[in-house]
């Protein structure tokens, strides 16, 4: 069932309605408690949003007056392609809103946001267990089968 809602990029008005999202979707991935993110973090991926000189970006989807999904992505060079890419790093609707399509609708104005910027592609990853997330992924992207490492340093 889709609901129409309006995607924008977020502004620092929005920063009272985008941080519970924001909160909601480190919790997804275990991140709350004593394994949530430094303030430090938030307040600096905040400020990204609205530094021009940054490659950081994030648009959210309005309903009825309210921010009820995030998306957050950034650009980046690659060693195999001549444009930079964007990589969807955050992706978040509220749960009483889900099932609605803005998952997404999300996704394809980062699509477009990429394609403005000249990219050649874009790109993300999800947990194996976001069978919801998969599920939509599946429709408007291709899993290349990569498996993804890291060393926290």
């Amino acid at each position: 069932m889709n609901y129409p809602c309006t995607v924008r990029p977020i502004a620092p008005a929005d920063y009272a309605q985008w941080r519970p999202l924001w909160d909601g979707y480190n919790a997804f991935y275990g991140r709350q408690g004593d394994t949530a993110l430094p303030e430090a973090i938030t307040a600096a991926t905040w400020q990204r949003f609205f530094d021009a000189a940054e490659p950081v970006h994030a648009l959210v989807a309005v309903q009825g007056g309210d921010v009820v999904a995030l998306v957050h992505y950034l650009f980046h060079r690659s060693t195999t392609r001549l444009h930079d890419v964007c990589y969807l790093q955050d992706l978040f609707t509220a749960p009483s809103h889900r099932g609605r399509g803005i998952g997404r609708q999300l996704i394809l104005a980062v699509y477009d946001a990429a394609r403005a910027a000249g990219s050649s592609r874009v790109y993300w990853q999800t947990h194996h267990t976001n069978t919801a997330g998969r599920a939509l992924y599946d429709q408007v992207a291709a899993h290349a089968g990569f498996i993804i490492y890291a060393k926290e340093l």
